[in-house]
């Protein structure tokens, strides 16, 4: 994992920034949006659950063939810029539902946000991958735009409070900042970020080219233990905030949790790349996984006013997250980068896009599963918003079903440590 070269650490930063505001508007989407549409539109659960499922799977399928449009575009900076502007306007107006027809606003200004995001991402992840010239450089490149990512996640979590006690008015305030954020940031990542390596855009069927990912066994084992470890993820995430009005009867800690959870895992980052380094990256993706099971274990015991213990949970999970979002991502891009090398020195074939298309699309899979099957299920065992005596049923599936799903990535992750990492 020693690094032969060094990027100028102001190249570092630089190439991170961008990954702030695209950070900053996916934890609304995915963990904001059901509530707020929940309370503020009063929609049901189970037609809400239905909706972002459908969005959300309708955004999944998109990220493989924006991956392959971006490598067969010469200049992935391009595709950027023609994102973001669809990803300021789509966020605008997601976070300020109306009062009539909420429903198909919520599922229009989703797709125009996704559609934003997911080409912004793909051509984003595929570009960084490029730039890095051996596993350790990949690693501080990815490091630097998950971190940047993890700042704004935590902005994300804390501006809606700040601006005000009311979430949607808090929500519908950020939603007015973020454009001039997202323009200021992604000028400095496309201004200063080291120069692009020249490649061969790709010039085959792209529907044979994405095919072609999977004949690759070390990327099928890879993604199958992203998909485990990412379920395990994405269920509390959906259900973080009812957790903590109705468990934790502590709705007035929201935000300050979110934001423990966020800085936690900026502030552990570092420690997981120097200990990739030292041990491998899919031990140190192991360690963290159990940092999670012990977190999980220990907030299915919490009860109504147990605020502090929580924090801890928090400080745990969060500091597992850093490694969730860097170790397998940095794989990824050298898997992506040693089947791209393995065409012959001086060709450079485009491959990035391609794996981070549907990299892309298993994670948002995930989360698109948490929120359809999760929230559907919580009307199954009669948990209701803000009505006493109906949390129990969140408390088991904010808890334990991440706890199992934990444990299983890490047993996968285990068995096949030698492939993952010995490409």
């Amino acid at each position: 994992m020693a690094p032969a070269f060094t990027l100028p650490r102001r190249q570092l930063l630089a190439h991170g920034a961008l990954g702030l505001p695209l950070a900053m508007a996916a934890l609304p989407v995915y963990v904001h949006v059901p509530r707020l549409y929940a309370e503020a539109a009063g929609m049901s659960l189970s037609l809400l659950g239905a909706l972002l499922l459908t969005g959300r799977l309708l955004d999944a399928g998109m990220d493989p063939l924006l991956g392959g449009w971006s490598d067969r575009t010469a200049n992935r900076q391009r595709l950027i810029l023609l994102a973001l502007p669809c990803l300021a306007l789509g966020m605008f107006a997601l976070l300020q539902p109306p009062a009539t027809a909420a429903a198909s606003w919520l599922l229009v200004s989703m797709l125009i946000t996704y559609f934003g995001f997911s080409l912004a991402t793909v051509a984003y992840q595929a570009w960084g991958a490029e730039l890095g010239r051996d596993a350790g450089e990949r690693t501080r490149l990815t490091a630097s735009r998950e971190g940047f990512g993890l700042l704004g996640v935590v902005l994300a979590a804390a501006l809606p409070g700040l601006i005000s006690a009311d979430l949607a008015r808090g929500l519908a305030g950020l939603a007015q900042l973020f454009p001039l954020l997202l323009l200021l940031l992604a000028a400095w990542t496309l201004s200063g970020s080291p120069r692009s390596v020249a490649r061969t855009p790709a010039s085959g069927s792209l529907l044979g080219d994405l095919r072609g990912v999977f004949a690759d066994h070390r990327f099928r084992r890879l993604l199958a233990v992203f998909v485990v470890n990412g379920v395990a993820a994405a269920l509390p995430a959906t259900l973080v905030l009812f957790y903590v009005a109705d468990v934790l009867q502590a709705e007035t800690w929201s935000g300050p949790f979110l934001a423990l959870y966020f800085v936690s895992g900026v502030a552990f980052l570092p420690l997981w790349v120097v200990l990739a380094r030292r041990v491998g990256r899919v031990r140190s993706w192991i360690a963290s996984m159990l940092v999670a099971v012990a977190s999980f274990a220990w907030a299915w015991g919490l009860g109504a006013g147990d605020v502090w213990p929580f924090a801890v949970v928090c400080l745990l999970s969060g500091a597992a997250l850093g490694a969730d979002l860097t170790l397998p991502a940095a794989l990824l891009a050298d898997l992506s980068e040693h089947r791209r090398s393995a065409d012959g020195a001086g060709s450079r074939p485009a491959q990035a896009g391609a794996y981070f298309g549907w990299w892309n699309l298993v994670g948002k899979l995930n989360l698109a599963l948490a929120a359809g099957l999760s929230l559907p299920l919580l009307d199954l065992v009669g948990y209701q918003p803000g009505v006493a005596g109906t949390a129990s049923g969140l408390a088991a599936i904010y808890c334990l079903l991440p706890l199992l799903f934990k444990t299983l990535a890490g047993l996968l992750a285990w068995r096949w440590r030698g492939t993952l990492e010995g490409w």
